[in-house]
């Protein structure tokens, strides 16, 4: 079953990349008392994630920020040291927290998985965007193919908040 708006975030644990290596952080840590968006690709380093996605929500960040969103945060069906080395591949500092969903546990119990299997990149995300609200969705964007950014791009979540 896939996650809707007005659901509350599963527990999970995801992981993120800090100056001491790989540390973990709590849904409850990242949505708790908190206005975040978060979005999420299919892979880190792949087309539409690094020369789309991930760059319309570096450039909008401050936009983002002043509507009064605590966090922007995207997650990839990838390791900490993988998101640690793109983020700092597209210059993404302090703009964005890059998480990582390594084992999809994460992107499963949102619902949200992909089976890319049979092109060779096992089970990922799909692509999208909420707003979570102190741990409740209140938008969600997602995209109809891992190809288009457009649903679930930055323009799209300024528009909603």
């Amino acid at each position: 079953m896939t996650i809707k708006v007005g659901d509350k975030i599963p527990e999970s644990t995801l992981m993120q990349m800090t100056e001491k290596g790989p540390a973990p952080i709590t849904t409850a840590e990242l949505f708790g008392g908190k206005k975040v968006v978060l979005f999420a690709v299919p892979g880190a380093f792949t087309p539409t994630c690094s020369n789309q996605h991930l760059p319309g929500f570096v450039e909008k960040s401050s936009e983002i920020k002043a509507k009064g969103v605590n966090t922007i945060a995207c997650l990839s069906v990838n390791d900490a040291f993988v998101m640690g080395a793109w983020g700092k591949d597209r210059n993404v500092g302090d703009k964005v927290l890059m998480l990582g969903d390594g084992s999809a546990a994460f992107s499963k119990a949102l619902g949200l998985d992909l089976d890319l299997t049979k092109m060779g990149l096992g089970v990922r995300s799909k692509r999208y965007s909420m707003l979570v609200e102190d741990g409740v969705v209140k938008q969600l964007n997602i995209e109809d193919a891992p190809a288009g950014a457009v649903k679930s791009g930055a323009e799209t979540m300024l528009t909603q908040l």
